[in-house]
C-alpha cells in the first residue's frame, strides 16, 4: 500500500491559523533538570547547606552575646542604684508582712475573746436549765423529810414452779411450728 498524502486545497485562505508545536505542559522537564543537577552536584549542595546552617547559628550566638554583654555592662554601671532599689523593696515587703501579722494577731485575740464569751454564755444557760429542772437544796430537804416513800416488795420475774422443758406454767408462751410450703413473697 502506498502512502497517501492529503493536501489542503485552500492553503492560501485568510482564516488559516498556524499551530505551533505543543510544548510540555507539566513539570516533568523541571524534575528531570533538578534530578540531573542533584546527581551531579548533590554532595556539594549538601555541604554548602550545612555550612550555611552553622554560619547562621554562629551569627545568632554572637548577636545574643552582644546584647547580653551590653545589658551586663549597663547593669554594672547601675549596680549601686539597683542595690539601693532592691534594699528599699525588701524593707517595704518586710514592713507589709509585719503589718499583716499584727492585723492577724489582733483578729486572733478578738476571736479568742468571742469564744470565751460564747462558752461563758453556754455555761450560764446550762446552769439556768439545770436549776429549772432540779429544785434547790432547801426545797429538796423539806420534801424528803415530809414524804417518806414506803419500800415496795419486789416479786421475782419468774415463778419457781415454771419449767420450760415440762411445758407447764407459761400458757401465754407456747411454741408453734412455722407453716410448711414455699414462702410467700415477690
Amino acid at each position: 500500500m502506498d502512502d497517501v498524502e492529503i493536501e489542503d486545497v485552500n492553503d492560501d485562505s485568510p482564516f488559516l491559523v498556524e499551530k505551533e508545536p505543543l510544548k510540555n505542559q507539566d513539570l516533568s522537564s523541571f524534575a528531570d533538570i533538578a534530578g540531573e543537577v542533584l546527581s551531579l552536584y548533590g554532595w556539594h549542595l549538601l555541604l554548602v547547606a550545612f555550612v550555611l546552617v552553622l554560619l547562621i547559628q554562629q551569627l545568632k550566638k554572637r548577636s545574643s552575646g552582644q546584647s547580653e554583654s551590653s545589658t551586663a555592662s549597663a547593669a554594672s554601671q547601675g549596680t549601686h542604684a539597683d542595690a539601693a532599689f532592691v534594699a528599699r523593696r525588701q524593707e517595704a515587703v518586710e514592713a507589709a508582712r509585719r503589718k499583716m501579722q499584727e492585723d492577724l494577731d489582733a483578729k486572733a485575740v478578738l476571736y479568742r475573746e468571742k469564744q470565751k464569751q460564747r462558752e461563758e454564755e453556754k455555761r450560764r444557760q446550762k446552769l439556768e436549765n439545770y436549776k429549772g429542772i432540779v429544785p434547790s437544796q432547801d426545797e429538796a430537804a423539806s420534801t424528803s423529810s415530809a414524804a417518806v416513800k414506803p419500800k415496795t416488795d419486789k416479786k421475782p420475774l419468774r415463778s419457781t414452779d415454771y419449767s420450760p422443758l415440762s411445758g407447764q406454767g407459761g400458757a401465754t408462751c407456747t411454741w408453734r411450728p412455722g407453716r410448711r410450703g414455699p414462702s410467700s413473697g415477690g
